[in-house]
């Protein structure tokens, strides 16, 4: 196995502010920008070349991971100029595979953190012989996705779009977002048009009579749509619970780059990433949380569960709790932001100016 597809085209809409100014995809988690994650654990599992279907802000991609070679990689990007969907995104790189009709092709979605075994996947596809492959996983609430049940040998059976009533939850298993494809099939896919996997490609493969296999993995797994997840997810990285051969230092309570400054007496905890030139002041406290490049919280701030933007600025004694702060925003001291609240990029909010209490 030496092929994979890297969608990485989304425009990020539910990640917004932090998806103003960078990709999804490139927004630091633990560090370093998101897709470094996967393109590590893809070279991991024995990848080595790797094509990235890209769109939105295009542009960024390769002047940061050039030909991949410093990852151990061979990357190649081809940018849609108009918006082609999941399986239109995938048809659309198939001329940079090198693979024959024959040989199977990793497919990742950009936004999913997982601890799948990715060789585990490749192996179960080419055994039980398969056309596609899936990986599913287990979620408690399964509403917001769609469903994908399997018979006693793994084969896929249907697949049911986000059910609502408790008839329509028939199992518990998920679309992951991660694929093998033997390569015919991706030549199959109509050119030309948008054309989404999950409504149209898998279920017309199944109903052609095509081999749908599921490999059921429930280690970890997490989808980075949303702000609150994304900071999660940056946490789970520094502590270790999710795993990853690309991050910048040990894993542990914190991880704070080169260039930052931390007060002695400031205390970060709970997978706390502190991004290069950061400034962290006395007394605070940052829990659970990413503070990227260059931004600044001031004495005594109390920071938890929550996303400071590049260059933005948190005045003393304000308190952030699942809030996302935009890049080059300036929140000024005694202010009160909670509950998902979201600052756009160079707003400016003034001292005491946002309360959840009475209390000054």
């Amino acid at each position: 196995m030496t092929e994979a597809i890297l969608l990485v085209g989304g425009k990020g809409t539910r990640l917004r502010p932090l998806t103003v100014n960078t990709p999804k995809p490139m927004v630091p988690a633990a560090g370093v920008p998101f897709l470094t994650h996967q393109l590590a654990r893809a070279r991991a599992a024995g990848v080595e070349h790797v094509v990235l279907a890209t769109s939105y802000l295009a542009e960024v991609f390769e002047p940061y991971f050039g030909d991949g070679s410093g990852l151990g990689l061979h990357l190649e990007y081809v940018t849609e100029q108009e918006p082609l969907g999941t399986g239109g995104a995938i048809r659309n790189v198939a001329s940079r595979l090198r693979s024959g009709p024959g040989d199977p092709v990793l497919i990742f979605n950009g936004d999913i953190l997982t601890g799948l075994d990715i060789a585990a996947l490749v192996a179960t596809h080419q055994r039980t012989g398969a056309d596609v492959s899936l990986h599913l996983t287990r979620v408690d609430d399964p509403r917001a996705y769609g469903l994908v049940p399997t018979d006693a040998d793994g084969r896929v059976t249907a697949f049911l779009e986000k059910p609502q009533t408790p008839e329509e939850i028939v199992t518990d298993q998920i679309n992951a977002g991660a694929y093998v494809f033997n390569r015919s099939v991706i030549d199959a896919i109509p050119t030309g048009r948008p054309v989404s996997v999950e409504r149209e490609t898998f279920p017309g493969l199944l109903a052609d009579g095509a081999h749908l296999q599921g490999m059921v993995d429930s280690t970890y797994w997490l989808d980075l749509g949303t702000p609150q997840a994304f900071v999660r997810g940056s946490a789970d990285l520094v502590l270790g619970r999710a795993p990853s051969p690309a991050v910048p230092g040990r894993r542990g309570d914190r991880l704070v780059l080169d260039g930052a400054r931390v007060a002695a007496d400031a205390k970060l905890t709970g997978g706390t990433v502190v991004g290069a030139d950061a400034r962290i002041g006395a007394g605070a406290r940052v829990e659970g949380s990413a503070v990227l490049a260059g931004a600044i919280v001031g004495e005594d701030a109390r920071v938890r569960d929550s996303l400071i933007g590049a260059g933005a600025r948190i005045g003393p004694r304000t308190v952030l709790d699942g809030a996302v702060i935009g890049d080059g925003a300036s929140v000024g001291a005694d202010n009160e932001l909670r509950a998902g609240l979201r600052v756009w990029c160079g707003a400016d909010i003034p001292a005491g100016a946002v309360r959840f209490s009475s209390d000054q």
